[in-house]
């Protein structure tokens, strides 16, 4: 037995240094880490092994799930994701270069005259101490109303916890709702996030590739096909980041009935409602037991830096999400909860109407510049490419030289002919640094 571990471990390296060396050709050609039909052939290949040699296909499975991932991590270490360049950007600042910051998803409107008040409030009401975990019991109950008047759900503070922002939440759900190996669905071009703390968590990604040309829509036989005995949950993001794009009601009707179906959980990134159109329908008010949503003050507010958000669930899924969370923070800071639960029922819709203004502005421009992109549903982002297709990770590194940050879309799945640009900031900065990228294509 020991001989036979020990001669799995030496070709677990060759097999790792070989995955290292196939990652540094895929950077240099700008190819997105994972391969979905090449997975799809070696599921074919371990199967068709299994029946010859009387094996289990399922622990099969689980252990290439283990070496895909294995691979993806050591491949992954030099992705140019729109998080690299952000940081890249930063650095540039403090070295006192200007950069036009079109990479980020950051509103750079003030957040509600309500937090101004709250924060000054927090010492004197005493909030600053250990609370629960879940988040104050208060807070939660207007969550729970919030969440009843405008998603269309029918929950109480038992459903809801809050967190420190919409990713944490995420992790959470991750984290604790999947076991190693086990087989997570994301839709792509899709928020990084999701895959990074798949990968971390040693939970295997299956991706929906879907296509400017079919309007950013899945298609649910390829839904259905990649389900197996270990396929545990699929990932919604809508509005999308980084497309904007809404899924037409019925195509999203019977996503959630492939999940029923097959006893997935729906973990349903919907930070982005507040600047939607009126196509947008929150997973909540399809009254699933296995849904769990994930809302942020950062994009509706602007209160990024705040880290608050929260989750909606059944009470069982909060309660095993809010041990880890326990675990790894005791609680989320009460000044910040007290400081949102104040600004919840705030006015923001003028956020909205201003970055729809500026989502419109950047319309025209990307049109001018012949720009290929479906137009946004909501978000507030556009996903573009250029009619004839550049590597834009090299296209992102070579403007920052020029003192503009954009997205490469290779952060985002196997789009690196695509990049995401924010329409985060005033129209005359829009316009200054979509003039640089026009003098770069």
């Amino acid at each position: 037995m020991e001989v036979i571990t020990i001669e799995m471990l030496s070709l677990l390296k060759t097999r790792t240094e070989i995955a290292q060396e196939i990652g540094k050709i895929k950077n240099q050609q700008g190819m997105s880490v994972s391969n979905e039909s090449r997975e799809d052939e070696l599921r074919e290949l371990v199967k068709k092994t299994c029946q010859e040699i009387n094996f289990d296909s399922n622990t099969a499975l689980k252990f290439l799930n283990f070496l895909l991932n294995e691979s993806i991590k050591v491949q992954s270490s030099t992705s140019n994701t729109h998080l690299a360049i952000f940081l890249k950007a930063k650095e540039l600042e403090q070295q006192g270069k200007k950069i036009i910051h079109l990479e980020v998803g950051e509103p750079d409107f003030q957040p509600p005259l309500n937090v101004k008040k709250s924060l000054s409030e927090v010492y004197d009401k005493g909030f600053g101490k250990y609370g629960p975990a879940k988040g104050l019991p208060e807070f939660r109950t207007k969550l729970a109303e919030f969440a009843n008047n405008n998603f269309d759900a029918g929950v109480n503070l038992e459903n809801v916890m809050v967190t420190p922002g919409a990713r944490f939440g995420v992790f959470l759900a991750i984290t604790t709702l999947l076991d190693p190996s086990d087989e997570i669905i994301v839709i792509e071009p899709a928020w990084p996030a999701y895959r990074q703390c798949a990968i971390n968590s040693g939970i295997k990604v299956r991706s929906i590739k879907t296509k400017l040309e079919n309007k950013w829509e899945p298609d649910l036989d390829e839904i259905s096909s990649c389900i197996n005995e270990n396929t545990k949950m699929i990932v919604l993001n809508y509005p999308n980041n980084p497309t904007g794009k809404i899924l037409p009601k019925t195509l999203q009707d019977q996503i959630v009935n492939i999940a029923k179906e097959n006893n997935l959980y729906i973990l349903s990134d919907e930070i982005y409602s507040n600047y939607s159109n009126g196509e947008w329908s929150s997973i909540l008010s399809y009254n699933y037991e296995k849904s769990i949503v994930t809302q942020s003050f950062s994009k509706s507010h602007s209160m990024t830096g705040y880290r608050i958000g929260y989750l909606v669930s059944s009470k069982d899924i909060i309660e095993k999400l809010t041990k880890l969370q326990a675990l790894c923070l005791t609680n989320v800071s009460e000044p910040i909860q007290y400081t949102a639960m104040n600004s919840l029922g705030d006015d923001v819709t003028k956020n909205t109407e201003i970055m729809n203004e500026r989502l419109t502005k950047l319309e025209e421009i990307c049109k001018e510049m012949e720009l290929e992109f479906v137009k946004p549903d909501g978000a507030m982002y556009i996903f573009a490419r250029t009619k004839n297709p550049i590597n834009t990770s090299d296209l992102s590194e070579e403007l920052l030289n020029h003192g503009v940050a954009i997205a490469p879309g290779i952060g985002f799945g196997d789009y690196n002919e695509f990049f995401r640009i924010s329409a985060c900031l005033d129209i005359k900065t829009l316009i200054e640094g979509m003039d640089i990228i026009k003098t770069r294509l």
